[in-house]
């Protein structure tokens, strides 16, 4: 509820999520970024959200691992230096300051960070996002991107340019959306 108050309080300030979606917080964005903790390694110690905007879904994964795998360390990676003030802000608000930090870069310019898990929500078209993911995942590492309506060409798109063993699940909180876990990732 925390979380809710900061994003509600700073979303008036800066553009973190759309103002259509402040009322419908819990569903549209916490409850959809959860969904994520379980199609991921129980054990994975390094999570990498890419592009974290808001935290979604990189800090509701921080908040989940304090209980569930308090090993975890989560890197959140924002070029938007206002987003970036948010995210720390929320880290320290929400006591996340033993397993979450911020780098404040593009994603292009990071040092790659060798993630078990790489997430990215809203971000890019899943072609883009395979790319980063390559340079951010440690060997056997796996990706987990929600993606909407437009999934079903993103999919045969990226297809063309990478290799990757795909599982589909329904997303609990858009019957139009998928949750894509991906694998095995690799160059044509």
């Amino acid at each position: 509820m925390r979380y809710e108050a900061m994003l509600q309080n700073w979303t008036q300030r800066i553009n973190l999520v759309a103002s259509s979606t402040t009322a419908a917080i819990w569903e549209r964005h916490i409850l959809d970024c959860a969904q994520i903790w379980p199609i991921a390694r129980s054990a994975a110690e390094r999570w990498v959200d890419l592009g974290s905007g808001p935290g979604l879904p990189g800090l509701i994964i921080a908040t989940l691992a304090t209980d569930l795998n308090p090993d975890a360390n989560i890197i959140l990676v924002e070029a938007d230096r206002r987003k970036a003030a948010f995210l720390n802000a929320a880290i320290r608000e929400l006591g996340l300051i033993h397993n979450t930090s911020v780098w404040t870069c593009r994603i292009e310019d990071a040092t790659p960070l060798a993630a078990d898990v790489v997430t990215a929500r809203a971000l890019a078209p899943l072609k883009t996002l395979l790319l980063h993911a390559e340079c951010h995942l440690a060997p056997g590492g796996e990706a987990i991107f929600p993606k909407g309506r437009s999934v079903a060409r993103e999919i045969p798109e990226a297809s063309r340019h990478w290799r990757f063993d795909l599982a589909l699940y329904e997303s609990i909180t858009d019957a139009e959306a998928k949750i894509l876990h991906i694998r095995n990732l690799r160059r044509v």
